[in-house]
Formats: C-alpha cells, sequence, structure tokens
C-alpha cells in the first residue's frame, strides 16, 4: 500500500469517528431537548396555574430534572409526571444539594440593591459587604445580630422588613429616629426601645416590594456581596467563610 493511499485511508477513519461522534451528540441533545419540552407540555397540562417554568435542566442524581416555577426550585421526574417539593440530601455527606443550587439559582446582583433603603453600619475598614432582611420582633433575627456583632471589617445594610405583629411600628421608630443604626442596635442587642416618633417612612413600603420582588418570604434573610442567599440565622463562624469568599475591593 501505498503512502498516499495509507494518509488517505487514515483521514477516512478520522473523517466516520467524527461523524459518528457528531451523530451521537446530535442524539444525546435531541433527547435532553425532547426530555424539556415532555415534562414542560405534562406539567403545564396537570399544573395549569404553576406560572411560567423558567428553567428546566437535568440533574446529576437519580434522573431528575430541576424545575423553577413560581420562585421555587421543584423537581420532576423525565417525563413530567410527578412534581417533588423538597430538599435533595446526599447521604453519605449529609450536603443539602438543594439549598446549595437555590444561593447558585436564585443568587442576586448585589450592585442593583437600592441600599440608600437600609439602615447601614460600617464596621472597620467596611470592605466587606452583606445585607438582610430582618424584623425587629424576630428572635433569629436578634440572634443573627449577637453574630454580626462579633464581626469586623464589613458593611452591614439592614432592611427592616416588618413582618411580625407590631413591628410596623418599632420599625418607624427606629427610622425616625435620629441616629437609627444606634437605635436598632439598641433594641436588637440590649432590647431598649426606640423613644415613639411619629414621621414618614416611605421606605418601608418600598423595602416591602422589594422583599415581595426577591421573594424574601421570612426573616433574617442574608445577601452577601457576592449575590448568595442565605435564608435563615448563621452562626458567626458561617458568617466569617461566606464573607471571606468575597473579592477583595
Amino acid at each position: 500500500m501505498s503512502n498516499q493511499q495509507s494518509a488517505l485511508d487514515h483521514s477516512a477513519r478520522i473523517l466516520a469517528m467524527l461523524t459518528w461522534s457528531a451523530l451521537a451528540l446530535f442524539i444525546l441533545m435531541s433527547y435532553a431537548q425532547a426530555g424539556e419540552k415532555e415534562i414542560r407540555e405534562s406539567l403545564q397540562n396537570k399544573f395549569p396555574n404553576i406560572g411560567p417554568l423558567e428553567h428546566i435542566v437535568k440533574t446529576p442524581y437519580s434522573g431528575l430534572y430541576e424545575v423553577i416555577a413560581d420562585g421555587q426550585l421543584w423537581y420532576s421526574d423525565a417525563k413530567g409526571e410527578f412534581l417533588i417539593e423538597g430538599n435533595i440530601i446526599e447521604a453519605e455527606t449529609r450536603r443539602n444539594l438543594s439549598e446549595e443550587r437555590r444561593r447558585v439559582l436564585f443568587a442576586i446582583d448585589f450592585d442593583k440593591l437600592p441600599l440608600e433603603l437600609a439602615v447601614i453600619k460600617v464596621k472597620g475598614n467596611g470592605k466587606r459587604k452583606l445585607a438582610q432582611f430582618t424584623d425587629p420582633n424576630c428572635g433569629f433575627c436578634k440572634r443573627l445580630e449577637k453574630e454580626l456583632s462579633q464581626i469586623s471589617d464589613v458593611t452591614i445594610y439592614s432592611f427592616l422588613y416588618p413582618i411580625f405583629p407590631g413591628s410596623d411600628i418599632m420599625v418607624r421608630n427606629v427610622l425616625c429616629s435620629k441616629n437609627p443604626t444606634k437605635a436598632w442596635d439598641n433594641w436588637m442587642l440590649n432590647g431598649v426601645k426606640p423613644p415613639e416618633v411619629v414621621c414618614d417612612t416611605p421606605q418601608t413600603a418600598q423595602v416591602k416590594a422589594l422583599g415581595q420582588k426577591l421573594r424574601v418570604n421570612g426573616t433574617p434573610n442574608i445577601i452577601f456581596g457576592n449575590g448568595k442567599q442565605s435564608p435563615g440565622y448563621l452562626p458567626v463562624a458561617e458568617l466569617e467563610k461566606n464573607l471571606s469568599a468575597l473579592k477583595p475591593e
């Protein structure tokens, strides 16, 4: 066999391999698209009020698909016959995989938050940033404030988000005080109520609207400077871990 013929045969084999590879990729993509289409059609038929299906992606576990609808993370089988609500827990490590995914999927652009509506506290150089939706009558919010008091070199933006009974009045008194940051700390850390003061606080309605837009369903709700959300209380070690992951300015 000539060198020319050998080269031609080698080229033909490479072309055949590339053709089969492209065909295999096409088939896999077709299956993926078919799965998403089938799930979408099935869920929309079975749950007509489910709202827009913003995200349908296959997960690496148990053939389940992630589904985002109405601002919530759900799971579906490959045919859209079942819609599952809840958390996926990795048995070996006890990791809450669903919570990890929620923090990524529902990350917020921190720089677009209306930070002027918040009560602002700068500690140390203030380079690290976090925001929190917090209520003055929320027990876990008070616990979180004690953890935050142990952290330095951070700017904390507190969106006062009254959802508990009587919290609207307390928020108004804090915002109408001469030093809202000091009044907030006195109440949350020391239990000292701010004086009764009456003034207009349009930012309260704006914060409520913001919380609804961001689907904040409870307090505390933390947003770190990288946009990562963490609903609920965190101890100081976890706060430091997340703050240390932020890129320095």
